[in-house]
């Protein structure tokens, strides 16, 4: 069985930095493309950043040049290190992936920028 599991969550003010992870089990991690996807109150769910099995990667605009993800294949980890953080930022992220034609989704971690 497939399961993700993010932490790193937390309060921070905006301006400030905060680096989320999401350790993958019962996946060939290596040989999956990597997603992390944010929703806010009221809004849609919608893709922050994805990196590939080469290691590409693609950010929302909303996102570029502040956050970076980033991923450990031997420790089968994803991460996002996120800088410059604004109030907008605040959601719940969620990582993700697709194998098999099913998409799979991590619990949430909350990320609440404030000051």
């Amino acid at each position: 069985q497939v399961y993700l599991t993010e932490s790193g969550g937390g309060l921070v003010q905006p301006g400030g930095s905060l680096g989320l992870s999401c350790k993958a089990t019962g996946i060939n991690f290596r040989i999956h493309a990597m997603d992390w996807y944010r929703q806010a109150p009221g809004q849609e769910r919608e893709l922050v950043a994805r990196i590939t099995t080469d290691h590409t990667t693609t950010y929302a605009q909303s996102v570029q040049g502040r956050f970076t993800v980033s991923r450990d294949n031997v420790r089968r980890t994803l991460s996002l290190r996120m800088n410059s953080l604004k109030p907008e930022d605040t959601a719940v992220y969620y990582c993700h992936t697709i194998r098999q034609s099913r998409d799979y989704w991590g619990q949430g971690t909350q990320v609440t920028v404030s000051s």
